[in-house]
């Protein structure tokens, strides 16, 4: 995970409001559906529960998957700018 990245996963833990509002727009929306895969998001829910024991891995895994994407890459950087991000 690059350091944009990251530094917009800290923000979002520290601003419960910032997530629900990300969550709430197409943006966030089109990424959860990236981070869902096939698999009805299964992946998803196991890596939010890993990283809520301490371990993001997988979680970090999930997002690389998606940024190794074009549109993945596209879609992490409008959020990002949108977060007010460079």
């Amino acid at each position: 995970m690059d350091e944009q990245t990251t530094r917009m996963i800290q923000q979002l833990k520290s601003n419960p409001a910032a997530l629900q509002a990300l969550m709430q727009s197409r943006d966030g929306q089109a990424l959860l559906q990236m981070l869902s895969g096939g698999d009805q998001g299964a992946s998803l829910q196991r890596a939010a529960q890993s990283a809520a024991k301490g371990n993001p891995a997988e979680m970090a895994r999930l997002v690389r998957q998606v940024m190794d994407t074009p549109d993945g890459a596209a879609l992490v950087e409008r959020i990002s700018k949108a977060m007010g991000g460079r």
